[in-house]
């Protein structure tokens, strides 16, 4: 089998997806997003897992081009590799002391795969057209709604620093795009949203994408919607052990972020940061306990 199959399916989804039935959508993202469980699960499985019939996931097989369902599903199986962390020692520590233990330990090793899996996803290269993308554009904007909200507020109180064009929006309990309003064709939205994806969000992105600004999302899939199209998707896996998604990935992915901003904006950045700490130092903005005498 080609080896590089799973790449040009993932690569035919993706351009196909805007153009599909809404029930072949729902099963294009679903592969697109879960290609580990597509290529371990039955096609019953599939379709209950991602919403739709066995029949409709066929119906996108033969759409690609191949004969059935396995067909499709053949490359994703071969590709497959196990996300995996090893198990420190004190993990299995925390399983012995019972049923708190075991919910310590289950939730401890998902963040370390899933930090893992977040990072092994995202090329250097890809990092270094955002860091580019960021730094040329007059005016960067950052949004996000709900939980995704402390994410961009970290990324916007630090990253500021070494960038000093990034604007956290909405402003005044405003909709974020009554702060686009006057963006131009230079500027660039970033935008922080995960499943289910806040309408806030994504009426921003539409709106930036009919101005023609650049987009960079932060996001669970490369396919957030088949309205509008990223200029760069950075994905950060937000499987969980509990009810809600899990932001360590998320959290990781940004930190690797700012991580080259900061290196990237030079001296600039440099002397940006020492200024912030001085202030900050002479309005005694942080609490330091009475000396000892």
């Amino acid at each position: 089998m080609d080896p590089t199959l799973k790449n040009k399916v993932t690569a035919a989804l993706k351009a196909e997806i805007p153009t599909l039935p809404r029930g072949l959508r729902v099963g294009a993202k679903y592969v697109l997003d879960h290609p580990s469980d597509f290529g371990l699960d039955p096609i019953r499985e599939t379709a209950r897992k991602a919403g739709v019939s066995p029949y409709t996931l066929v119906r996108l097989a033969e759409r690609l081009g191949f004969e059935g369902y396995d067909d499709l599903r053949a490359p994703f199986r071969q590709a497959l590799v196990s996300a995996a962390v090893e198990k420190p020692a004190w993990v299995e520590r925390l399983r012995e002391e019972g049923e708190p233990g075991r919910i310590q330990a289950e939730a401890a090793l998902n963040e370390m795969a899933i930090v893992q899996r977040t990072l092994e996803g995202v090329k250097a290269g890809q990092i270094e057209r955002v860091v580019a993308m960021l730094l040329a554009a007059p005016n960067v904007y950052l949004t996000a709604a709900r939980a995704s909200y402390a994410l961009a507020y970290y990324l916007h109180y630090v990253g500021r620093m070494a960038l000093p064009s990034l604007q956290l929006i909405p402003r005044h309990m405003n909709s974020p795009i009554d702060d686009l309003d006057t963006a131009g064709r230079d500027d660039v939205l970033i935008a922080i949203t995960f499943t289910p994806y806040s309408r806030d969000t994504i009426e921003a992105c539409r709106f930036a994408a009919r101005k023609g600004m650049k987009l960079v999302m932060i996001s669970d899939s490369e396919i957030v919607s088949p309205e509008f199209a990223a200029d760069e998707t950075l994905v950060a896996s937000m499987l969980s052990t509990h009810h809600f998604g899990c932001y360590a990935g998320a959290m990781a992915l940004i930190e690797t972020l700012i991580a080259q901003l900061v290196t990237r904006g030079g001296e600039a950045s440099r002397l940006r940061i020492a200024s912030y700490e001085k202030l900050r130092r002479e309005s005694q903005a942080y609490w330091a306990g009475q000396k000892k005498r």
